[in-house]
Parts: structure tokens; C-alpha cells; sequence
């Protein structure tokens, strides 16, 4: 097991803290299409912060590594087959 010092996860609580000011102020733009993308650019980058450090997967076995991939490989597809089935709707959306 490894030992990670404390000021790992001070800096990577900084870095946490960074970034939801950066959401925030991205926010108050308005950067038309791109709004999306750096909202999520900056949502991906907590979220691999979270789960490199906190959730431990840095120091992991590889084995691990394939499991957090395979949930989100399954989250891709639930997402696909969902954006599928909505974007093939037609106007008014029903059924």
C-alpha cells in the first residue's frame, strides 16, 4: 500500500477549488457553442482529479484501471443509445 503525503491532496483540493472558480466564471460568458465544451472540459478535469487521488486510482493495480474503464465505456453506450433515441425523434417529440 502506498502512503501519499497529505500535501498531494491539499494541492489536488486547491485544484478542485480552481476549477469550480473556473466554472463559475466561465459561466458569466458567453461563448456561445462553446460554453458546452469548456463546461465539460472542465467537469472531465475534476472528475479525473477525483478519481485519480481520492478514489486511489493513480496507485492501483492495472486491474482496477480496467474496471473505472469499463463503467465508463457502459456510460458511453447508455448515453449513445439514449442521444440515439432522442435526436431520431420527430418534431413534437412524442411517441
Amino acid at each position: 500500500m502506498i502512503t501519499v503525503p497529505k500535501r498531494v491532496y491539499f494541492v489536488v483540493w486547491l485544484l478542485l477549488l480552481v476549477l469550480l472558480v473556473a466554472t463559475w466564471g466561465m459561466a458569466k460568458l458567453n461563448l456561445h457553442p462553446f460554453n458546452a465544451i469548456l463546461a465539460m472540459t472542465i467537469a472531465v478535469l475534476k472528475m479525473l482529479l477525483i478519481m485519480l487521488y481520492f478514489m486511489h486510482l493513480r496507485y492501483s493495480s492495472r486491474l482496477t484501471w480496467i474496471f473505472a474503464g469499463a463503467g465508463f465505456l457502459w456510460l458511453a453506450i447508455l448515453i449513445l443509445i439514449s442521444l440515439n433515441d432522442y435526436l431520431t425523434r420527430g418534431p413534437g417529440g412524442g411517441g
